[in-house]
């Protein structure tokens, strides 16, 4: 069966932040005295014009800084007690995908009395919580993410080696702003790793069990921006091009794996980057060659994928995604990282994410992990 639903209103191109206070206007239905909480990853980014035209017209704006990666419940609970004290009727979440993630669990919990970080990680690991209970919108200061049109946000707790991912469609952002020129002068190691991030949710949500048509078109368009553009972003020529380029492909992954999930890519990687503290979008991509090889008979119009890339073979996947990791300036050997043949075995062992592994198209098995991990050991 095809299916597909996103609520989210997409404002994207260069320069789109400007329709942010209207889209706050009608958000709030143009209650102007109403409270916006404003979540960035870096004050700086307040100086684009259309965040300087919102705090003039909202003169209850609240602006709070959390420079954090891979949010923990912690880290969300900080926020929470953070913000209690403010009168808040919409978040709008700036940055990559720890603090989208963030904007949207606050407005999750927002409403509840949460003792502590114990009751917290409780109320998650039960799904206790309250379906949406602010607006949030938002705006993504890279392009990989995707969090901005997706409806489930990523916590993480590594005290206790687990993941957990906070869902319902009633948290689908109002609106997401993808302006490329919030992500043109990115650090080319986050544009490179973010960009293969979008490459990963591409290409699981074409695969998914929980395909669709239309999320194959997406996924289809957007791995083909981002082959597209990283040449000119690791030649660091033309980068403003480059930049639309790959706003507009992760945004479109983001839409085709807003209804798909990931599967075996993500699954494994989320202890990775909790045992060896790999980037996400590194991890991700490391795993993409060895995965394609364990899916291909289960793959629908493999030469279509494949074309995408812009390559003939599966063979070719895996060299290519190392290319690109390389000349940003990441290892592409586990061991570099700190495995060892033990904790690839742990690894694996925690690589089951339920609502991942399970939507791959091939089953995963501790066997088969460790296989496609010790490939790209050493």
């Amino acid at each position: 069966m095809n299916y597909f639903y996103n609520s989210v209103r997409v404002y994207q191109g260069r320069g789109c932040l400007s329709e942010l206070p209207e889209a706050c206007k009608e958000a709030l239905q143009n209650e102007m005295d109403s409270g916006i909480l404003l979540l960035v990853w870096d004050k700086s980014v307040l100086e684009q014009k259309g965040f300087q035209k919102l705090m003039e017209e909202f003169p209850n704006v609240v602006v709070e800084e959390c420079s954090v990666s891979n949010p923990e419940i912690e880290d969300l609970f900080a926020i929470y007690q953070k913000t209690l004290r403010f009168h808040i009727e919409l978040v709008i979440a700036v940055g990559g995908g720890s603090i989208l993630d963030l904007g949207k669990s606050l407005c999750m919990i927002r409403d509840e009395e949460i003792a502590s970080v114990e009751d917290l990680r409780k109320r998650i690991a039960e799904k206790n919580y309250k379906k949406g209970a602010l607006r949030w919108i938002g705006v993504p200061t890279t392009s990989g993410t995707g969090s901005e049109v997706t409806c489930w946000a990523t916590i993480w707790d590594t005290e206790n080696l687990k993941k957990f991912s906070i869902e319902t469609t009633d948290n689908y952002a109002y609106a997401a702003f993808a302006d490329s020129k919030l992500t043109e002068k990115l650090p080319t190691k986050l544009a490179v790793s973010s960009a293969l991030d979008a490459v990963c949710h591409a290409v699981e949500s074409y695969w998914a069990k929980s395909t669709n048509d239309i999320s194959k078109i997406y996924a289809l368009d957007a791995i083909r921006a981002v082959f597209t553009a990283l040449p000119a972003v690791i030649e660091k020529r033309n980068l403003k091009i480059a930049a639309e380029i790959l706003s507009r492909g992760s945004l479109l992954a983001g839409l085709a794996f807003s209804n798909t999930h990931t599967t075996a890519c993500h699954s494994i990687s989320y202890p990775l980057t909790m045992l060896y503290h790999i980037p996400h979008g590194v991890a991700v991509a490391l795993l993409l060659g060895g995965v394609f090889k364990l899916n291909e008979p289960m793959i629908s119009n493999l030469p279509r994928l494949l074309e995408s890339f812009g390559v003939e073979s599966i063979d070719e996947i895996q060299p290519l995604i190392e290319k690109y990791l390389s000349a940003a300036g990441f290892e592409t050997r586990l061991s570099k990282w700190g495995a060892t043949d033990a904790s690839l075995k742990e690894a694996a062992e925690k690589s089951m994410t339920r609502g991942r592994a399970d939507n791959n198209p091939i089953p995963l098995t501790t066997e088969n992990v460790l296989q496609i991990l010790n490939r790209i050991k050493e």
